[in-house]
């Protein structure tokens, strides 16, 4: 696949999400959930534009592209907060199809769990699992297709979120995914992620950058000054080298990412979340913080991603364990994760 052909991708995400996700959207699906007018219309006008099977092969119906091929269109999503989760549906349906299990109708989330005594399941937090029709689950070495509709649900903090419990009979009954053991459900959380919080970080800055141009004070925009532009400076450096440390995360062919490139995508991206996201409503002042301001449906967003599947304290210690394992020089570490013959 061409870099010109990985632009569609990204432009037809670009064009769906600016006419079918907008904030009145956005707001409406994180006030009602699954059960929202627009959650279902704005999932099938994703269904429409094949994006959610891009990671499927050509044969089972998909695109055969891999995560570095829809970088773009995971970016385009945190872009646009879209409020359901479209990377963990594509991921979790090109595991399903490897492992020849039917894939449900509507969105898929991905998570962690925990084996319960009495043989139920549990899975503390699952990320936009308000509006998911199932959850692909991973508890140790097992990996579950599960139904969110059936589970017994507790409300989390974000409003999509959600805590899930499924019984012994519901477990049993629910098909088995066969994935290779050595993937962890965490990094592909991570991987899906990373994008998304620099398509918000971008929007952030972008949306902060032309605040200041047009914020009035003592009869100049404020981003005539000069600690308004020291401000909006570090936002940018921060924006631009969590994009890149993410284009790393989903860099290689197929759908299993490097680990290592991950932790330093999610580390960066996440380190990059809190300074951006403090940034941009010191410079916004009181009004960033307002329901009605649309710079809280991102920087929540980030604030919840930057500890989905592990903050950067987390990651920053994979790297390290990496690093203390190594033989060699550090230096061949971060040639391996920046080589950018090895990453197209």
């Amino acid at each position: 696949m061409t870099t010109n052909n990985n632009d569609l991708f990204a432009d037809a995400a670009r064009d769906v999400l600016a006419d079918q996700c907008s904030p009145q959207v956005v707001r409406a699906i994180e006030e009602g959930g699954r059960a929202a007018e627009g959650t279902t219309a704005l999932w099938e006008q994703l269904e429409a534009t094949g994006l959610a099977d891009a990671l499927l092969s050509e044969d089972d119906g998909g695109a055969g592209l891999g995560l570095g091929q829809v970088f773009g269109v995971l970016e385009q999503c945190g872009a646009h907060a879209l409020p359901l989760p479209l990377g963990d549906t594509m991921v979790a349906r090109a595991l399903l199809a490897q492992a020849g299990v039917a894939r449900p109708a509507g969105c898929i989330a991905l998570a962690r769990g925990e084996r319960l005594a009495d043989g139920g399941l549990r899975c503390a937090l699952v990320r936009s699992g308000q509006v998911a029709a199932a959850v692909l689950v991973q508890a140790g070495t097992e990996w579950r297709l599960l139904s969110a509709e059936d589970a017994q649900a507790t409300p989390q903090a974000l409003a999509l979120d959600i805590a899930l419990m499924w019984t012994a009979a519901q477990v049993q009954a629910a098909p088995a995914v066969a994935v290779d053991g050595a993937l962890d459900v965490r990094t592909l959380q991570a991987a899906v992620v990373a994008p998304q919080m620099a398509g918000a970080l971008s929007s952030v800055f972008q949306r902060t950058l032309q605040y200041a141009n047009e914020r009035q004070q003592f009869g100049r925009p404020i981003g005539k000054f000069q600690a308004i532009q020291h401000q909006l400076a570090v936002m940018s450096e921060h924006v631009f080298a969590a994009r890149m440390a993410a284009q790393l995360g989903c860099s290689g062919a197929g759908v299993v990412p490097d680990r290592l490139r991950v932790a330093t995508a999610k580390a960066r991206c996440s380190e990059a979340a809190l300074v951006v996201s403090e940034l941009a409503h010191a410079i916004h002042g009181a009004i960033g913080f307002t329901e009605e301001y649309d710079l809280q449906l991102f920087t929540r967003r980030l604030h919840a991603w930057r500890q989905t599947a592990g903050s950067e304290a987390y990651w920053y210690g994979v790297a390290g364990e990496a690093l203390l394992q190594h033989p060699g020089m550090t230096l061949d570490i971060v040639r391996r994760i920046t080589d950018v013959d090895a990453v197209l």
